[in-house]
């Protein structure tokens, strides 16, 4: 029995090897002449919603839920060298300018649609529970992200906005607009209940919702949306290193989620000096873009994911040890 249990932990993240692989080649090769946004799209479809993926297959599910968790499963890596195609085509096979890079980024964006409709399926089985509203909440905006991609693709100008700024907005919803709701809902999952936690969660919803409308329509909007978020993301972290410390918990979970919270923690500080570092060194906002950008996607939103991998098959290799002791004192 404890050979099987063991099993799946050696094998945990094998799902996202692939993609991790691809992911290198495309930060690292000079082969890809890519845009740094457009390198964190093809990171985000190629590790980041394998992760999550993994995240979901222990969820109370439906008959539904199980066929599409299955079809994200199997779609999810073919989706992702599709947006990577697309993305090629744009930059490498010289198809700038025809509607090729969009239509290969209708696979990406099929797939996001499959998220969001299991989100919401999620939603709708919550039953006004705030943890996995939170969680379908975030695939959902995985959909609006996949949304802004095709834009991007197109080349479509929507709103008087430019096309970089639709790839911001893909990015934003990739990342912080999708990740931080999944990071509270499994946080929601296993902390004692509190009555402070429905009003986090439904600042978290609201928030990437104004940081994507004032990006396009108002400045000071934006500026609300990124604050509300920030202070949700300082709530979110104080309470599971909190919530870490208290408990005793997988050494590979409790690692990963404290590098997550260590990475926020340095963004905030980097941030807070900005204007004396700035002054320092002649630095400029895009010096300082790549940095916050890294400790964003490969610090909180990396190290956070793999941290919530474990936890969650570490509560579940102890829920079936718990069931088997029963079932032996049982018989």
């Amino acid at each position: 029995m404890k050979r099987s249990l063991k099993q799946p932990m050696k094998s945990l993240l094998m799902p996202v090897i692939p993609g991790g692989i691809m992911t290198i080649l495309i930060f690292y090769l000079d082969y890809f002449q890519f845009q740094l946004v457009e390198k964190f799209i093809l990171y985000a479809a190629f590790v980041i919603v394998p992760l999550v993926i993994l995240l979901l297959r222990y969820d109370a599910q439906n008959k539904q839920q199980r066929i599409m968790f299955v079809l994200m499963k199997w779609l999810q890596y073919p989706a992702a060298l599709l947006t990577l195609f697309s993305v090629m085509s744009n930059k490498m096979w010289s198809f700038e300018g025809t509607v090729i890079p969009g239509m290969l980024s209708l696979g990406w964006l099929l797939f996001t649609l499959l998220l969001g409709i299991y989100g919401l399926t999620t939603i709708v089985m919550a039953k006004g529970k705030a943890a996995e509203i939170a969680i379908g909440a975030g695939l959902v905006y995985f959909f609006i992200g996949g949304i802004w991609f095709t834009l991007y693709q197109y080349q479509v100008e929507l709103f008087n906005a430019n096309v970089t700024t639709h790839a911001l907005s893909s990015v934003h919803f990739h990342f912080s607009s999708a990740i931080v709701p999944i990071f509270i809902g499994a946080l929601g999952r296993i902390m004692a209940k509190k009555n402070w936690y429905p009003w986090v969660v439904a600042i978290d919803i609201i928030g990437p919702l104004l940081i994507a409308f004032g990006m396009i329509f108002s400045k000071p909007i934006e500026y609300v949306g990124v604050a509300l978020f920030a202070c949700n993301i300082v709530v979110y972290t104080a309470y599971l290193l909190a919530y870490l410390r208290k408990n005793a918990l997988n050494m590979k979970a409790s690692f990963f989620l404290g590098l997550s919270c260590l990475a926020f923690y340095t963004v905030v500080v980097i941030s807070i000096f900005y204007p004396l570092l700035k002054n320092m060194y002649s630095l400029t906002i895009l010096d300082f873009i790549p940095i916050y950008g890294a400790l964003h996607a490969f610090g909180f939103v990396l190290c956070g994911l793999i941290g919530w991998v474990y936890m969650v098959n570490s509560i579940q290799e102890k829920k079936m040890a718990k069931e088997n002791r029963w079932v032996g004192t049982s018989l």
